[in-house]
């Protein structure tokens, strides 16, 4: 392995003071070698709290978004998931474009055995908007439990 090979799996961010990076575009995820490469797992980051900006009026949306992923040969570093995802605070978007825009970025940039998002949006306007993207089918044999968000009904 190289030093340019190196400095691709080992975490910029984790045990280093970070700032919040100003935008999704700018910010940079960390992948890490999987040490369980090899099995067929499913991972799990529950966001309770994600925040955006609605795109026409600039006022926050917020959601608890599920991601679910079965890794390959690396796993994403949570710290930089962390600040990948607060980026979105300020960060102009329908619901649809960060919900998708996670999982395909994560999809492409790790390259997992498969991923799947779910993004449940708390209401505006009266309505809740729930949005789901999944890289393609999951692989026999793996395990995914129900992601838990019951259907708006004052989600807590």
């Amino acid at each position: 392995m190289t030093d340019k090979d190196t400095s691709k799996t080992t975490p910029r961010f984790l045990g280093q003071d970070s700032a919040l990076p100003t935008s999704p575009e700018e910010a940079i995820l960390d992948y890490v070698p999987n040490p369980r490469a090899g099995e067929l797992y499913l991972t799990r980051f529950a966001v309770p709290e994600f925040t955006s900006l609605c795109p026409v009026t600039a006022q926050p949306d917020f959601a608890h978004l599920v991601i679910d992923y079965a890794p390959d040969k690396t796993i994403v570093e949570s710290k930089s998931l962390k600040l990948f995802l607060g980026s979105f605070r300020n960060h102009a978007a329908f619901h649809e474009d960060c919900t998708v825009g996670i999982g395909q970025r994560l999809f492409t940039e790790m390259k997992p055995k498969w991923v799947r998002i779910g993004g449940y949006w708390y209401p505006r306007g009266g309505i809740p908007i729930d949005v789901f993207w999944q890289s393609g089918e999951p692989p026999q044999g793996l395990w995914i439990p129900d992601q838990g968000v019951a259907s708006y009904r004052g989600r807590g």
